[in-house]
């Protein structure tokens, strides 16, 4: 047999011999570690022989795996017969190579991090294999490359990295230029050139990088397909000719397996994006100071992923395109205005009319376009936005019906005889005995809860129902499930729009299961009026249950969990009452806020019989001011430990003990500071109420200073610390919260 020289190729490599042991699973780490092992040997002075024992011992092994002698693996003998061999050297060893060599070589199409070169965004080039898509419409056109479901990265990997950079706003058509010149083949693609009135198939033989556009002519054959009948081959001919070139945002590449043409067809869309979602037409006449990209692009190219991904309410998107639509007229009216004024070499008083009615239309476009920018912004848009159209989501309430009497709105994807005769037995009937009721069926929960006036009744029976809007109730109805709330499961689609607003004067939701899937907002708001929720789960996303500064809510029986931020949040001056609930893998059970400025309104809070478990914060945390911290410290007894049961209104007076517990402080991310106290759950119901009672204790007293301080000096505390503060706080649980039962926030 042969010796194995220099000049043959590695066995290992299977370069051109079969090896089938590559596809078991220990052959390859046991050569693997043979040829390390060489090579070790190599390195240390090994002996010839005992290199050769390793290698035949390897040869070995994936013989009696394969079942097959590996034609040309290299046996110990012949390596030993090498003529060419020196003395304390192994003349094939030099072929042999590590396990990184022998891992890029296995995996060719693998870069070093590991992600494959055909992804979009390589090292190489902005992209690489793309879909098929197959054009709707009658005509038989060849099919395109899909490029209009790029990701957000995608994009903004091609704008920042290879199309615009650094570029300033009248320095845009020219990156996009050189751009163009770089990636666009210049001929030999066809196309299917899309207006708004035909399409037709054609090829392009010329493309005029500076002015985005292309040459083309008819392709054979001749493929076009319109709403009319008037485009026939002669009339697309005489079209080319006067328009001479056509916009390449209009032309989409037929699909060609090569990948030939898939940088023309990405360039192209990426154009084509940027001029339809991105690019305003004032603005090249902004100042040139500033990065285009950073300021313009990325903020508008997040606003239209998060529109898409529904993370925006419908109404803020509402009011952003009729803002965008109103300032593209207003720039197209100020600047047929300003051409006319510039073209005009007279100075009438007509010019000067129109000079004021400019000025005036430009401070118009500036606002609008200031607008823009706020909700394009995504923590302008949370801060101002946000908040802004959250008050006008509010709806109206209706009142009662014109014809008197109430309705009651079924719900029910379908409505089987049984269903029709157990809901009449159930629910029908008893609620018609003494009304002559009008009956109106729904498949759509929310369809029904909006045709409600004051008084309706809305029962929704089993199912699961995705709803894509707002449940905003501001009349006072009655929502429930005929069932148990695991039969019936509404579930939010949208992203960005609360979930329910109840704005209504009394409001009772029951026996139903929400659902919330990557939202932004809360699940259910109380806004104000009273609210009340028995027998529901809620499956939060964001933040759980908010009840507002004067609204009032009574939760029983209900299952809380999931929320990333508290389960319930109760806002200073809100009554909330809370019996027999299960609040669990929140970020924080309960969070009851406190504010210095209204100093009447701490909340009037019922705790009784929860169980609240495995949240990752507090059971419970307080957030209040600084300031009442100060008041404490200057006060002698203020303690909580040293209340008196006078203090505490309807508070049991027995369960409160007057002891110490030690403080440990702990910071918080942001401005203030968490003084974290841990407590056993027994202790936890007693401490809630010891800190509220004293903080509203505080919060009088200061107030009674206040007034000193404006020569009022006759405060009643009775008045201050009214009886019903407090009903009960009694017989909650408190298990396994990751910081304990109770702590409070200083802000």
């Amino acid at each position: 047999m042969a010796a194995v020289g220099a000049e043959k190729e590695n066995p290992v490599m299977g370069e051109d011999r079969s090896i089938t042991a590559w596809g078991q699973e220990e052959p390859l780490g046991g050569e693997l570690e043979g040829w390390n092992a060489a090579l070790e040997g190599e390195e240390e002075g090994t002996d010839e022989e005992d290199v050769g024992s390793v290698v035949e011992e390897v040869v070995e092994e994936e013989d009696l795996v394969t079942g097959e002698i590996a034609l040309g693996a290299p046996l110990a003998s012949e390596v030993a017969e090498e003529p060419e061999a020196q003395e304390g050297s192994f003349p094939s060893v030099r072929n042999f190579r590590g396990l990184d060599e022998v891992k890029q070589d296995l995996f060719p199409e693998e870069d070093d991090d590991g992600s494959s070169s055909s992804d979009y965004g390589s090292h190489h080039r902005p992209g690489t294999a793309l879909a098929r898509l197959v054009p709707d419409g009658n005509m038989l056109f060849p099919d395109i490359f899909q490029t209009n479901q790029l990701l957000f990265y995608e994009r903004f990997k091609a704008y920042q990295d290879y199309i615009l950079a650094d570029c300033k706003p009248s320095e845009v058509r020219e990156f996009t230029a050189e751009y163009l010149e770089k990636v666009l083949e210049p001929s030999g693609w066809q196309a299917i050139w899309r207006t708004d009135v035909f399409e037709v198939l054609v090829e392009v033989i010329d493309v005029e990088y500076s002015t985005l556009k292309a040459v083309v002519q008819l392709s054979e054959p001749f493929m076009c397909e319109s709403p009319v009948n008037t485009f026939t081959m002669e009339c697309m001919k005489e079209l080319l000719e006067a328009k001479e070139c056509v916009p390449l945002q209009e032309l989409f590449v037929v699909f060609d397996e090569s990948g030939e043409f898939d940088q023309t067809a990405l360039a192209i869309e990426h154009i084509r994006f940027f001029y339809q979602n991105i690019w305003r037409n004032w603005d090249d006449e902004d100042e040139d100071d500033f990065d285009y990209f950073v300021r313009c692009v990325e903020p508008r190219l997040r606003m239209h992923y998060d529109i898409l991904e529904n993370r925006v309410p419908s109404g803020l998107v509402l009011e952003y395109r009729n803002l965008l639509s109103q300032c593209e007229e207003l720039y197209k009216r100020f600047t047929a205005l300003r051409n006319s004024i510039s073209s005009s070499a007279s100075d009438s008083e007509m010019d000067n009319v129109s000079m004021v009615e400019g000025v005036k239309m430009y401070e118009e476009l500036e606002n609008f376009k200031q607008k823009l920018k706020l909700i394009e912004n995504p923590l302008l848009r949370y801060v101002f936005g946000y908040q802004k159209h959250s008050a006008l989501q509010a709806a109206r309430a209706k009142g009662h019906r014109p014809v008197d009497g109430k309705v009651i709105h079924v719900v029910s994807i379908s409505m089987t005889v049984n269903l029709l005769q157990s809901l009449t037995r159930d629910r029908l009937y008893p609620e018609s005995c003494n009304d002559d009721l009008e009956l109106q069926f729904h498949s759509d929960p929310l369809a029904a809860v909006n045709a409600c006036y004051e008084g309706d009744i809305v029962i929704i029976c089993p199912g699961r129902y995705a709803v894509n809007g707002l449940f905003s109730i501001a009349d006072s109805i009655e929502l429930e499930g005929y069932g148990l709330p695991d039969d019936i499961v509404i579930e939010k689609l949208g992203k960005g729009d609360n979930f329910v607003d109840c704005t209504g004067a009394n409001i009772k939701i029951s026996n139903v299961k929400f659902v919330q899937h990557d939202a932004v907002e809360g699940i259910i708001s109380v806004h104000q009026g009273k609210t009340v929720l028995d027998n529901c789960v809620l499956q939060c996303e964001t933040t759980g249950v908010t009840l507002r500064t004067s609204a009032e809510l009574m939760m029983t029986y209900c299952d809380l969990y999931g929320a990333k931020g508290a389960g319930i949040e109760i806002y200073p001056g809100s009554t909330c009452s809370l019996i027999g609930n299960g609040i669990h893998h929140c970020k924080d059970g309960i969070l009851i806020k406190d504010f210095f400025d209204e100093v009447y309104d701490i909340p009037k809070i019922t705790l009784e019989n929860n169980v609240i478990h495995n949240n990752e914060g507090y059971g419970v945390i307080l957030v209040k001011p600084t300031t009442l911290l100060n008041t404490k410290n200057s006060a002698g007894n203020d303690h909580p430990g040293s209340l008196s049961s006078e203090d505490m209104g309807q508070v049991d007076p027995g369960a409160i003990e007057n002891t110490e517990h030690d403080e440990g402080k702990v910071q918080a991310s942001g401005e203030g500071a968490i003084n974290g106290r841990l407590y056993n759950a027994d202790e936890g119901n007693d401490t809630i109420a010891n800190e509220l009672v004293a903080t509203s204790r505080r919060k009088s007293q200061l107030y009674k200073k206040r007034l000193g301080d404006l020569g009022i000096t006759k405060v009643d505390d009775e008045d201050l610390m009214s009886e019903d503060m407090f009903v009960s706080i009694v017989g909650n649980q408190f298990k396994w919260n990751g910081k304990g039962c109770f702590g409070t926030f200083h802000f």
